[in-house]
Formats: structure tokens, sequence, C-alpha cells
């Protein structure tokens, strides 16, 4: 049997983790790293903070081993440990999800009314074997490139104004983005939806998509 020193020691391992993870700035560099791989520069735009703070943030969660780093001439570039750590993102945000009432209300504010409709990944990915819809990824490029479903056309949010001619509209379009907590697709919906183009929104984004084992296509 071990001893309680021994206990103690392990189990401070495990809130090291946990400790890293009381942070909503952090939480946030995880989400944006769900993704992909991103630059320290990329990381601290999507994330409206400044470069030094947005280091010191990744540093840590490094030292937890939860991200990796990678030097790339004069960049450094984080990624996520491995598929873990997107599986004990996912999950925190499914136990918070269930168990705190606060966080439907919030997760409510932030992506706005339900006035937008929804396509299942299993009724997604029928269609997309019938060809008979566009599947529109509406991230960032760096986050595209990092890893997207075969086949999607890309178009970031910020610049579906100026490119809408793009778009068919003999064909149902899906937007999709990093998941289930992302407002990006919800707001590309509504914007197409507006102009006279017929859009859902698909349920799940890139994370869920990773985490089923469902292709993702690097670019």
């Amino acid at each position: 049997m071990g001893d309680r020193s021994s206990k103690e020691a392990l189990f401070a391992e495990f809130a090291a983790v946990g400790k890293v993870l009381g942070n909503p700035k952090r939480l946030e560099l995880l989400d944006l790293l769900s993704q992909g791989a991103r630059s320290v520069e990329d990381l601290a735009a999507a994330a409206s903070v400044g470069m030094s703070t947005c280091s010191a943030h990744l540093q840590t969660l490094r030292e937890a081993g939860l991200v990796e780093a990678r030097r790339e001439g004069k960049r450094i570039y984080y990624s996520l440990s491995g598929d873990d750590v997107v599986g004990l993102w996912e999950q925190l945000r499914r136990v918070a999800q269930a168990h705190r009432p606060h966080t439907e209300l919030a997760r409510r504010a932030y992506l706005g009314p339900e006035d937008t409709d929804a396509v299942d990944t299993d009724e997604l990915l029928r269609r997309l074997d019938e060809g008979d819809v566009v599947i529109l990824d509406v991230r960032p490029e760096p986050e595209f490139a990092g890893g997207h479903l075969p086949g999607a056309m890309h178009i970031p949010l910020e610049e579906l104004t100026d490119r809408l001619s793009e778009l068919p509209r003999d064909r149902e379009i899906v937007a999709y983005c990093r998941g289930r907590y992302c407002v990006l697709a919800h707001d590309a919906v509504r914007f197409l939806n507006a102009n006279g183009i017929h859009a859902r929104r698909a349920t799940d984004g890139v994370v869920e998509w990773r985490l089923a084992g469902l292709p993702v296509t690097m670019s």
C-alpha cells in the first residue's frame, strides 16, 4: 500500500492540470488550439490579448503538459499535446453545461436567439454523399488550414459580404465553425438567409468531428 506522501504527490500532479484550467483566457486558447496549430501572433489576435500575456498563458499550459511548441523561423507555433486534450476540453464543457445552470444562460447570451435551423452530423454526411449540399467553413484562414471537413468551401465570416456571389443558389448551404459553442456559423446563416440564400448550420464542428474520428483534411 502506498504511503500518504506518495498519494498526495500523485494528486498534486492531477491538481497541476486542473489549476491551469481555472483561467478563462487559457481555456479560450485551448479552444483555439483545438482547431489546429497556431502562431503566438495569431493566438494573441484571436484571443484579444497582448503578445506578452498570451505567451505567459501558453507557457503555463506548456508546463502543465497540455500544449507543445515548435519554432519556424522567427515564429513560434503552439499545438495541443494530443487528442486527449481536445477530449478534456470537450468534457469540461459538457460537465459545465449539465451541472451549472448559468452555463446555459451564458451560452444563449453569446450565441444569440435560436433563430437558425441546424443539421446534425449524420444528415450532413448523408447529404454530402448525395452531393446536394455545399459545406461552408466560415472560420479564419489559420483554422481552416489546420483542419477542415473534406470538400468544404472556405469563406471566412468577415469576407461573406464581398464574396456572396461565389456561393451557388441551386443547393443548400450548410455552414460550420469551431463547434457547438462557436457563434460564427450562427452569424453566417443569419446573414445568408437575410440575403436570399437558403442556409442552415451544422450542429457540430471541427472539435466534435475530430473526437468522433471523422476525416479532417489539412491544407
